[in-house]
């Protein structure tokens, strides 16, 4: 039997591929702030960059349901790689049109205004002040922000034919008994790779962002200091090579296999099995067209959500992944400015201790759910009880923070005990 034949050699292809895939996703997180703060992003504009992915996996995900049985799955699991894998090449390419990272005294947060250390002064201090809070313009930088959203729809793109066409395929070719394991491994790398990209940003981001182009004695920054950015630019062309390179043994994969459970599959009784496994996975919607299927997909998605156990599940997902998605996006960001951290430490706290703890919850569960073998209101029960028990550790943390760090020449407090001692020492220097 051929290595491409081998639904074992697909599913390690395959965790292989969304591990890349996440690590790609998760490094964007963990690198947002540094990206934030070498092109002047506000927050707002971060947060649509790092959800604009999904625009383009939400529009195209419905014409997944009519295509599944119709194409050569692999085929359009490698070329959505590879489409994905172009697409981080490309956030990466702001790096190289834009010149090198020019800083001043101040801490810039927007492209319009100097925000960070450089705030409104009165007269007196902008007397003895030698900084200027100008509006800060680049041509280049107005370019940047396109081509990060470019970059993030087509990796939403590519990534739509990954998952879904993946675990349909391992599905229908896997043993029964085997099968879930196979998922259960592929869903455990949905943790790793997102951890793997905050852990590669916190290795990264240590280097100084221009180090390519800069020789150690002309970078003079040390990487506690605010105006620090990390080479934010070098983990996207690691990841993406790494996802080009997994995307290539999905075009030598047949349309179909034979399944486990034939093991003669030159003999009569194994391809009799074989079409009958195919005339299984068959969906009801093989003989429609597209434009049949379009006007039928309504009907079909309103019956499916009258299902109140499938609807509870969708929308206990949904709740999840939004409060996911926005901790994973500005967690590192608000450790950094809340508690003073560099952003390679930040990257190491989420990547190292809090994914990981979610992997081993993960792992709990399905310990728990295949020791006591529990039924769907005692499934229901126990992610209650969950919830709850997080929500009760994470209360104090509405009380836990750092108060507004004191910045000479700035705090308001010290305003005219600073502008007495400027004049008592020019007073001495004549």
């Amino acid at each position: 039997m051929s290595l491409f034949n081998n639904i074992k050699f697909f599913v390690l292809c395959h965790g292989m591929l969304q591990l890349a895939q996440l690590l790609v996703s998760g490094y964007l997180k963990g690198s947002i702030s540094t990206i934030e703060r070498r092109y002047g992003l506000s927050s707002q504009k971060s947060g649509v960059l790092a959800s604009f992915n999904e625009v383009g996996n939400t529009v195209l995900i419905v014409f997944v349901s009519y295509f599944g049985s119709r194409v050569h799955r692999p085929k359009c699991i490698g070329i959505g790689a590879i489409i994905a894998s172009m697409a981080a090449f490309l956030i990466a390419l702001p790096h190289f049109i834009s010149g090198k990272y020019e800083y001043t005294d101040q801490t810039a947060s927007t492209t319009e205004h100097v925000s960070g250390l450089c705030q409104a002064v009165s007269n007196r201090q902008a007397a003895y002040s030698n900084q200027t809070c100008s509006e800060i313009k680049s041509h280049a930088n107005n370019a940047v922000f396109p081509i990060l959203l470019l970059g993030q729809l087509l990796l939403g793109i590519g990534g739509v034919p990954i998952q879904p066409f993946g675990i349909s395929y391992i599905d229908d070719y896997a043993n029964k008994k085997n099968s879930p394991f196979y998922l259960g491994i592929l869903f455990a790398l949905t943790v790793i790779g997102p951890a793997l990209g905050y852990l590669l940003g916190s290795l990264l981001l240590r280097f100084y962002v221009d180090f390519d182009t800069m020789s150690p004695a002309e970078i003079v920054l040390d990487r506690k200091d605010p105006r620090w950015v990390g080479a934010w630019w070098l983990g996207f062309l690691l990841a993406g090579t790494l996802l080009f390179l997994t995307s290539l043994p999905y075009l030598f994969f047949p349309r179909s296999m034979i399944t486990e459970e034939t093991v003669e599959a030159t003999t009569e009784s194994g391809a009799e099995k074989l079409k009958e496994k195919e005339e299984a996975v068959s969906d009801t919607t093989h003989g429609l067209s597209l434009i049949q299927f379009l006007k039928k997909f309504p009907h079909i998605m309103l019956r499916t959500l009258k299902n109140p156990i499938y609807l509870l599940v969708v929308l206990a997902q949904v709740n999840l992944a939004a409060m996911v998605a926005g901790l994973a996006t500005f967690m590192p960001k608000y450790i950094e400015r809340q508690f003073a951290q560099t952003a390679s430490f930040s990257n190491m706290m989420i990547g190292g201790l809090s994914i990981p703890s979610a992997m081993l919850g993960i792992m709990a569960g399905g310990m728990i759910l295949r020791r006591f073998n529990l039924s769907v209101k005692a499934s229901a029960i126990l992610c209650s009880s969950a919830v709850l028990l997080a929500i009760t550790f994470a209360l104090p943390l509405l009380f836990l923070g750092c108060p507004t760090q004191n910045i000479a020449e700035i705090n308001p407090a010290n305003s005219e005990r600073q502008y007495f001692m400027y004049r008592l020492s020019h007073f001495k220097e004549k």
